[in-house]
């Protein structure tokens, strides 16, 4: 079997499968000074696919715009068509393959034509790597068995591993104090504490990050503002004591107080929480909005959304308005209103304006609808937002407009739409773009508040 090192100083020939485009429309324009070849039955499955009003078939119908353009700019499909902001070529498949697969291979399957046509331009050029590039794992797998070089498309992902992904805390040594004291200036601004911190460790520091002891409870401050060699870092509100308490919510470990920071901060636009079940993203998004929507005025609405893909089996199509197609998906959000129907201020008037708010105050919107849109003074909340593509997080969260906020919700540990993983999520991606944008925040909460049961299950099974 070949090695699976490509030559760095051969010129290679990069065979797309359909996956590749339908995934990211740009990938014509992302192998450099390398050349592209599109087999014949992949613009027959790019063609079959590009009717309907799914993201998959925008994607495909703007790879055929790029196609045109492409196809316009030449006479000479032979010699390839030029890639603008590449080196490379793009050729198409002229000729019928000529390879024979293995008997136990079926010949009209597409995937077994993809391989049969990339082992024909390995023998018709030598001189070159041939690599096969892929979304579809199983491919990659037949692929190897044949002795092909194969690739996943990775150039969209956000990380070269999720365990690099940015939390949002930062714990600092236990002698911090003593290596900063003389360097610290400190003042107060309408009850709020400040400090001026420098020295080397400030450059590690994100804006809104937040900084904690691991052997000092108190120790938890938000850096405010970053520079070249110092920051400005302000001590956290203590969400986790009872008059500090948010829509009847207190914080239960030092992650959720970091989050409930955030959420209630008016001057934080994006926040983004990661988290297994049972870690109180939902509960304290919800609270956060709920409290400042009743009780401060800040916005109007909550605006709830998420992508609608299934764990089970599909129950196809859904009778009634938008709102009460997308309500089975929203059971996370009927369980947290009734648990802040019961923690809510105000008694009995509390629980009855709760038990209200689903028809009155909250709107559960579909994906499907939200091109055009622009959201005016909305806590918007995107819950599981790791199921959506880089492309359809840019959709969504481009729609926020004054006076807005969104809330990311998710966790990356449980992707079920196709072809996503844990460092091409959209999720992932915005989490990584936004930590530096000095109005967003991130958190990444690791102890679960359900249960005992709850605890020991995730992690024993």
């Amino acid at each position: 079997m070949q090695s699976d090192s490509p030559d760095a100083s051969r010129k290679r020939l990069y065979v797309l499968d359909t996956n590749v485009l339908m995934h990211d429309p740009s990938a014509l324009f992302r192998f450099q000074e390398h050349d592209i070849l599109l087999p014949m039955v992949v613009l027959e499955e790019l063609d079959a696919h590009k009717k309907g009003l799914t993201e998959t078939a925008r994607n495909v119908r703007q790879v055929s715009r790029y196609l045109d353009e492409l196809l316009g700019s030449t006479a000479d499909i032979d010699t390839g068509l030029p890639l603008p902001h590449a080196e490379g070529r793009l050729y198409f498949q002229t000729i019928a393959h000529t390879h024979t697969l293995p008997s136990n291979m079926a010949g009209g399957k597409v995937d077994n034509q993809i391989l049969a046509i990339t082992l024909d331009l390995r023998e018709q050029h030598p001189d070159r790597d041939v690599i096969l590039v892929s979304k579809d794992i199983n491919l990659r797998i037949k692929g190897r068995t044949l002795g092909l070089r194969v690739e996943d498309y990775t150039t969209d992902q956000a990380l070269e591993d999720a365990d690099l992904l940015y939390t949002g805390v930062c714990a600092v040594p236990a002698d911090f104090w003593e290596n900063h004291e003389k360097e610290v200036a400190a003042w107060r601004e309408e009850g709020r504490t400040f400090y001026r911190i420098t020295g080397p460790l400030t450059r590690q520091w994100h804006p809104n990050q937040f900084l904690y002891l691991e052997d000092d409870p108190d120790f938890n401050f938000i850096v405010r503002e970053v520079e070249p060699n110092a920051a400005i870092i302000e001590r956290a509100r203590d969400y986790t004591q009872s008059r500090h308490s948010v829509w009847g919510i207190n914080a239960r470990n030092r992650e959720q107080n970091f989050a409930l920071n955030m959420l209630m901060d008016p001057e934080i636009d994006f926040v983004s929480i990661l988290g297994q079940a049972g870690t109180g993203k939902t509960l304290l998004t919800l609270a956060a909005a709920l409290h400042q929507i009743m009780d401060e005025k800040r916005y109007n609405e909550i605006i709830i959304t998420r992508a609608t893909v299934p764990v089970g089996e599909d129950i196809g199509y859904l009778p009634g308005t938008e709102e009460e197609k997308m309500m089975p998906w929203m059971g996370a959000l009927e369980d947290n209103l009734e648990i802040l129907g019961q923690s809510g201020d105000g008694g009995v008037w509390g629980r009855q304006a709760t038990q209200d708010l689903l028809s009155k105050r909250i709107r559960v919107k579909s994906l499907s609808f939200m091109r055009g849109r622009t959201f005016l003074n909305k806590f918007v909340i995107i819950d599981e937002a790791q199921n959506l593509t880089p492309k359809q997080m840019k959709t969504l969260v481009t729609r926020a407009g004054p006076e807005t906020k969104i809330v990311c919700l998710g966790n990356i540990a449980q992707i079920d739409t196709p072809y996503l993983t844990e460092t091409t999520s959209g999720l992932t991606y915005v989490v990584d773009r936004f930590k530096d944008w000095p109005h967003s925040g991130h958190i990444t909460l690791r102890r679960g508040e359900r249960s005992r049961l709850a605890d020991y299950a995730s992690e024993a099974l």
